[in-house]
């Protein structure tokens, strides 16, 4: 595709070429688009994942003012597509470009306002930012974490996945101390999700610390996603600890 093919209308169509209008009900249902649901409101195209990808591929060199234009979309597909094309341009971006789509993204994340956005864009963006640049990062994950907005508090546990990765754990483990009293449904499965893989990738005995420390008073599900790469028999110690608390 050539630069001049490189617009927002031509993006738009070519997403248009790829979406399926029969998923459309489905993803609604799926992404909980329902009248007091998480997603309620969000419309969809009824494009795929690897499409979407094969789309910010194809767009990658869009500019900045047409990438927010799309991140504002009513669409979450363009939303989505958008978000791919910034984890593209931070992953090949000097330093100076670098932060400024780290800005971005914390300036938008009103529009970053579904599971799926979160998850394939927080930390390869916020994540490898604040892991490459620790003096900046001034509590930034901590005050998302107490966010009134769920997908910022999302976003927050998320980001810590890029220090999972390289091996660290202190940033999961601060951050998922802060979640434990969330009252939300996907901040129980992000934060166990990134306890599983703290112990996974960096120290099962890590883990293991947090669990002893703080099973009792973690969310069933937060505690099931955690725990579910251990044995049956540790499964059942640190779930027993969590109902020996219930029933007191």
């Amino acid at each position: 595709m050539t630069s001049k093919k490189i617009t927002l209308t031509a993006l738009r169509k070519a997403l248009r070429q790829v979406a399926e209008k029969e998923r459309v009900p489905v993803l609604m249902r799926f992404f909980k688009t329902g009248k007091g649901e998480y997603g309620y409101g969000d419309v969809f195209l009824g494009v795929t994942v690897p499409n979407s990808r094969k789309v910010a591929k194809q767009f990658a060199a869009l500019s900045f003012p047409d990438l927010e234009t799309l991140l504002h979309s009513k669409f979450h597909e363009e939303r989505l597509v958008a978000l791919l094309i910034l984890v593209k341009k931070f992953a090949r971006a000097d330093e100076s470009t670098k932060k400024q789509i780290y800005q971005f993204y914390l300036a938008e994340t009103k529009w970053i306002n579904n599971w799926d956005l979160v998850d394939l864009s927080a930390e390869y963006i916020i994540g490898e930012y604040l892991l490459s640049h620790p003096a900046e990062n001034g509590g930034i994950l901590a005050e998302l974490a107490v966010s009134p907005n769920l997908w910022e508090r999302r976003i927050a546990v998320l980001s810590t996945f890029a220090f999972i990765k390289a091996g660290r754990a202190e940033e999961t483990m601060r951050i998922a101390e802060m979640l434990l009293s969330d009252k939300h449904d996907l901040i129980h499965k992000a934060v166990g999700w990134m306890l599983r893989e703290v112990g996974k990738r960096v120290s099962k005995e890590e883990e293991k610390k947090f669990l002893d420390a703080h099973a009792h008073r973690m969310p069933r599900t937060m505690l099931r996603y955690a725990i579910e790469h251990f044995p049956e028999s540790v499964r059942r110690k640190y779930l027993s600890m969590k109902a020996a608390r219930a029933s007191n």
